[in-house]
């Protein structure tokens, strides 16, 4: 056989490679578009993340970071001028708004100077450093506002219901009902982009306008913050006043249990609740929010309250102090070694039913949920870097055969289908 009845047979190899490396190709992005798109794939494991989801954050962050502002509160009281309430409640006042304020407003040049992509090491410090100030000046600024109001109100059970239901009000006036949710119901991850980015009530873009913008964080600060301290504040004293106020143990234990039944129920409704949010429009869906978002908010005081109650009592109760520190310090590192120390912040604005059908009624609480759905993102570049470098070499190989030369190429032909993967 000569060489003019060989060429022939080494082009229709040539061509039959090419062909099979498309067909590849093409199974691979298949498989993987239908893992991803599939509505029943994994619903099972899905469901299951869910419900690790809620009692991570019901029982490891929840009380982490309840820990956290308790020692934090408690050390300002001790070291903040204890001996003259009215000075360190203006010092808090000073301190927490002051801060939150100004973390406002630099937002944007923390985001570009503590950038992991130029500089890991530098915003990996910078980042916690951030927290660790930002978490400081939150627990000022609630303790500020809260003494304010004890030393002019002190526990009148009337004006405590009157100062609260006007600030509840107020906040479902301006569509701020929202605000009040804080852990077990919202987890913040320490993941880069949006570490620094604390969004204002207007929304007003500082490079647009910039007196706008510092007005649009003072109301977010001063006014939208204020108000959502009073409501928490009103609805923890009512508790003081009537849920055994003879036997704080007894009542600690009451609050949880009341606390982790909401909280549990509140979960159970979810889905019914995104169904219903989903079919109204309006005023209608914005109330049907509120009302499932303040259910929600109680379970979240009893919580907070019982938990911080629990550890006044039985956590060192003979040296306050040492236990306030272990508190203060232990549950920031340990939130840091979770990755999820921003829970401890109250920042940002966000405004009711401002998200697509029912996903406003829906609790970010996606931990384990959100670390997997990264990996399995990570695991598909992977995959596809790997097909890419695979079809270039059998290409490569392709020609080497045309001229009369075999390469030996050991990357595999066969690409499993993804199977883990989870809806989003």
């Amino acid at each position: 056989m000569n060489f003019r009845e060989t060429r022939p047979l080494e082009l229709n190899q040539q061509q039959q490679q090419q062909q099979q490396q498309q067909e590849n190709w093409r199974m691979v992005e298949l498989r993987e578009c239908a893992g991803i798109n599939r509505p029943n794939t994994n619903r099972i494991q899905y469901l299951m993340l869910t419900i690790l989801d809620a009692i991570f954050s019901a029982f490891v962050a929840a009380p982490a970071v309840v820990g956290y502002w308790r020692g934090t509160w408690a050390l300002s009281d001790k070291y903040i001028y204890p001996k003259d309430s009215i000075l360190s409640t203006i010092a808090s006042i000073t301190i927490g708004y002051g801060g939150l304020f100004l973390f406002n407003i630099i937002q944007h040049k923390l985001n570009n100077l503590l950038n992991p992509d130029k500089h890991r090491l530098l915003y990996y410090i910078g980042s916690r450093i951030y927290t660790a100030i930002y978490g400081f000046c939150c627990v000022n600024a609630w303790r500020g506002g809260w003494l304010i109001l004890y030393i002019y109100t002190e526990q009148n059970p009337n004006i405590i219901i009157a100062t609260t239901t006007i600030a509840l009000i107020a906040l479902g006036i301006i569509k701020g009902v929202k605000n009040i949710s804080a852990p077990p119901f919202s987890l913040s991850l320490d993941i880069h982009p949006g570490y620094f980015e604390v969004p204002t009530m207007f929304r007003v873009d500082s490079t647009q306008d910039w007196t706008l913008y510092v007005l649009d964080c003072a109301f977010s600060v001063g006014v939208v913050g204020s108000l959502v301290i009073f409501v928490w504040r009103g609805v923890w004293v009512l508790l003081d006043l009537h849920l055994y106020p003879n036997d704080r143990e007894y009542s600690l234990i009451c609050s949880l249990i009341i606390g982790y039944g909401i909280v549990a129920v509140t979960f159970c409704l979810q889905p019914v609740m995104r169904y219903a949010c989903s079919r109204l429009q309006g005023l209608s869906r914005i109330l049907a929010a509120d009302i499932f978002l303040f259910l929600s908010f109680l379970g979240t005081v009893n919580v907070w309250r019982g938990v911080w109650s629990m550890l006044d009592l039985w956590f060192f109760p003979e040296n306050v102090e040492l236990s306030c520190w272990i508190t203060h310090i232990g549950c920031f590192v340990l939130l840091g070694l979770l990755r999820c120390s921003n829970s401890i912040l109250v920042r940002g604005v966000y405004i009711d039913a401002e998200e697509e059908e029912g996903k406003c009624v829906v609790f970010p609480c996606h931990y384990l949920r959100l670390f997997y759905k990264m990996e399995r993102e990570k695991k598909i570049i992977r995959r596809r870097n790997l097909l890419a470098r695979e079809f270039s070499c059998n290409e490569t190989n392709g020609k080497d055969v045309e001229n009369g030369v075999l390469l030996n190429c050991n990357l595999p032909t066969i690409i499993p289908p993804i199977e883990d993967n989870i809806q989003g």
